[in-house]
């Protein structure tokens, strides 16, 4: 399989792994077909931006490298922003995934709007 080197970046060297401290948003979503599931944790402030993000992934290198990039893409960004964010737009910020890998970055982009929902119905916002 031939990964971009960005791709292989964002799983080699990760951004924003690991829980944290007090998050009020968390998306999981997972794949039964593949495995692969996806944790994110959001610290969202009260005017709706998104101050911290984190992820947890079990899964394979491209799970890895979309949670990672996700994180970034997002991170300082309102959430109605936050939420325009597509897999197909992930897979672009990482040069490319194989078709047989786009469901990755399904997932991270899933797990970021389950969040990001859950945060809205949980305060009331539309």
């Amino acid at each position: 399989m031939n990964y971009t080197e960005k791709v292989m970046d964002h799983f080699l060297h990760p951004r924003n792994v690991g829980k944290i401290e007090n998050p009020n948003a968390i998306g999981e979503v997972g794949n039964p077909a593949c495995g692969d599931i996806i944790k994110l944790f959001l610290r969202i402030n009260p005017e709706g931006i998104i101050e911290d993000i984190s992820f947890e992934t079990f899964g394979c290198g491209a799970a890895i490298a979309t949670s990672s990039m996700t994180t970034e893409m997002v991170k300082g960004k309102h959430i109605d922003e936050a939420l325009k964010v597509t897999r197909d737009i992930v897979a672009e910020e990482l040069g490319g995934l194989p078709a047989s890998k786009m469901h990755c970055s399904n997932l991270a982009s899933e797990a970021l709007h389950k969040a990001i929902y859950e945060y809205k119905a949980k305060y009331g916002l539309k």
